[in-house]
């Protein structure tokens, strides 16, 4: 392997965001589908393909760079979380002229001062009017194994609620994983609810959840990228390896005729532990006891017959 410069950090190409909204005009709207967007049109137009939508060249607000953007038609969308912490979450300010605060739920990083949301309003500060308090941003980076290149695409929630869940789901699969290997996740708009002062407010929410894999599979250790790629082949691999094989020996073994051992052998075959021919080391182990039970009863059923044999049944005259 060649070499790394060792004052930079490594980090894969960002080919697009994934976005839970959109621009009408200068008017942002909610969308209850993904929308994806990129400098790429390839990527773009790959993604309508698989997601549906209608391709459209885009510029966001306050950019004169054209990009490409889908309002797709999925609410879910299939991605991989790849090695590495691939969640940033900050309180953030954002106005025309850039981003103008950044903090970390306890120290405002671009002033250095205490967080000013919480000291102006309290524990409750994220209900206030949006526009005068920080947005929870959580940025997470996954790989789209469906879109071509080997770069990420960011997905961007701006929901209170979101930041929790985001973070839980995040550091569970890091604490299995080490941040090393890649794990299969669904990204999935969900509509929710809450009622606040008697009013109802509904609003989406991106849920981060295992794709294929239980959370058994998920904390046991770094996956395999083949595991990762084709989850559901992996998870039976898995299970067989899970799944302990019965002691068909000890089986055999307590078994009282070779018929009996037979049987076992079936049972072996039809779970795939056997070859079907016989030619693997167990069958062989299984033939030797069958054949063992055999010699065994010979002589037990010599004992019970007579020496000389049993004599003729005498035949009654008929009166």
């Amino acid at each position: 392997m060649g070499s790394r410069l060792l004052n930079i950090q490594r980090r894969a190409a960002e080919h697009g965001r994934l976005r839970t909204g959109y621009t009408q005009g200068n008017r942002p709207m909610r969308s209850a589908t993904w929308v994806v967007t990129s400098h790429s049109e390839e990527h773009v137009r790959t993604a309508a393909e698989l997601w549906g939508g209608e391709p459209e060249a885009w510029k966001p607000l306050n950019s004169t760079i054209e990009q490409w953007r889908v309002i797709t038609k999925a609410s879910s969308i299939e991605a991989l979380i790849t090695p590495g912490d691939p969640l940033n979450q900050y309180n953030e300010m954002w106005s025309a002229g850039g981003c103008q605060r950044r903090c970390d739920g306890e120290t405002e990083l671009l002033s250095r001062q205490p967080c000013l949301c919480l000291r102006r309003f309290g524990e409750e500060w994220h209900q206030q009017k949006k526009g005068t308090v920080c947005s929870a941003t959580s940025r997470l980076n996954v790989m789209l194994p469906d879109l071509s290149g080997m770069g990420m695409w960011r997905a961007e929630t701006h929901s209170f609620y979101a930041a929790s869940e985001w973070g839980g789901m995040v550091d569970m699969v890091l604490a299995g994983t080490d941040g090393r290997g890649f794990v299969p996740v669904t990204l999935r708009i969900e509509p929710r609810q809450v009622v606040r002062e008697g009013q109802t407010k509904k609003f989406p929410v991106v849920v981060v959840e295992l794709r294929g894999v239980t959370p058994r599979q998920a904390l046991a250790g770094p996956m395999t990228a083949a595991v990762a790629l084709n989850p559901a082949a992996g998870s039976q691999a898995v299970a067989a390896i899970e799944a302990p094989r019965p002691d068909y020996l000890a089986e055999a073994e307590g078994a009282l005729t070779s018929d009996d051992v037979r049987d076992v052998w079936r049972k072996a075959r039809a779970a795939g532990h056997v070859d079907p021919k016989g030619s693997d080391d167990l069958s062989k182990d299984l033939m030797a006891i069958a054949e063992r039970k055999d010699a065994e009863a010979e002589p037990v059923e010599a004992e019970l017959e007579p020496e000389g044999g049993w004599p003729a049944v005498a035949q009654v005259p008929t009166p």
